[in-house]
């Protein structure tokens, strides 16, 4: 259950982590062209405002925990780059764990259903063997 919520959550945060890279490609390229950007963004959910972005040098990146930090567009760049490939990599991990316990349920089912019938067969040649000696 556990690596199912990781893979849940890294599932969830990769798409938000390109969405970022996406975000602060686009600024470079704006600043690069001197042009304004207008765009929408969400204040609240379901409440958007429009708004024009001038040029900048920096951006500030949510991190959780109720921490923002600014960085420059290059460094942002790099760091949500380095947080996508750290998540797809974990990502990656997760799945061959996964695929791991997925064979080791198949492995132990296979196991208790060997061992289940062994018993079934123990049994029926233990009554065979008391309905000979009754005979």
């Amino acid at each position: 259950m556990k690596l199912l919520a990781q893979q849940r959550d890294l599932q969830a945060k990769i798409p938000d982590i390109k969405k970022g890279l996406e975000i602060v490609a686009t600024l470079q390229a704006k600043k690069d062209v001197s042009e304004t950007l207008l765009a929408d963004f969400e204040v609240s959910e379901g409440i958007y405002l429009k708004a024009k972005i001038e040029e900048t040098e920096s951006v500030c990146l949510w991190l959780g925990a109720n921490v923002m930090l600014e960085y420059s567009c290059e460094e942002a760049r790099k760091l949500l780059k380095c947080n996508l490939e750290n998540a797809k990599a974990s990502l990656e991990v997760i799945l061959t764990d996964l695929e791991f316990v997925r064979d080791q349920v198949t492995i132990t089912q296979v196991t208790i259903a060997r061992v289940y019938n062994w018993d079934v067969h123990q049994r029926r040649m233990k009554q065979a063997t008391i309905k000979t000696q009754n005979d």
